[in-house]
C-alpha cells in the first residue's frame, strides 16, 4: 500500500510540474500579423529569408536573412548556454542582432509589447518544417 501511495503521489506531483518548452505561449495568428508588418520584407511571408529586401541585400553581398523554416538559431543573447531560447529571440528582435555578434542587417524592432514578442516568437517557431 505504501508503495502504491508513493507512486501515486509522485505521479501527481510530476503531473503538476510545468516544464520549460521550446514553443512559446504566444498566439501564432497574432504573431503572423505582426511578422507580416515588420519582418516580411527581409524574411518573406513564409519566413524563408526570401523577402524582396532580403533578396536585394543578398544580391548586394550581404548575409541572407535567416530562414526560419530551418529553425536554427545561433545567438545566445542571455548567455545561458542555450542559443535560440525565447529570451534570446526577444533580445535579438528588440535590440537587433549586431549587438550579439549577428548580422548588422537585423535592426531592432522598437515599441513591441511583451505579448507582441510572445506572439511573434510563437509564429516564428511555427514555421519550422
Amino acid at each position: 500500500m505504501t508503495r502504491f501511495l508513493t507512486t501515486a503521489l509522485t505521479t501527481a506531483a510530476l503531473g503538476c510540474l510545468t516544464l520549460p518548452s521550446i514553443a512559446s505561449a504566444g498566439d501564432v495568428a497574432a504573431g503572423n500579423a505582426k511578422f507580416q508588418q515588420l519582418c516580411v520584407s527581409c524574411h518573406g511571408p513564409g519566413g524563408k529569408g526570401d523577402g524582396p529586401t532580403g533578396l536585394a541585400l543578398t544580391a548586394a553581398g550581404q548575409p541572407a536573412p535567416r530562414d526560419f523554416t530551418i529553425g536554427e538559431f545561433t545567438i545566445d543573447a542571455d548567455k545561458d548556454g542555450t542559443a535560440g531560447s525565447d529570451s534570446d529571440l526577444k533580445d535579438v528582435i528588440t535590440k537587433g542582432a549586431l549587438v550579439f555578434g549577428g548580422s548588422p542587417m537585423m535592426a531592432p524592432a522598437v515599441g513591441l509589447s511583451d505579448a507582441d514578442l510572445d506572439n511573434m516568437i510563437a509564429f516564428i517557431r511555427s514555421l519550422k518544417e
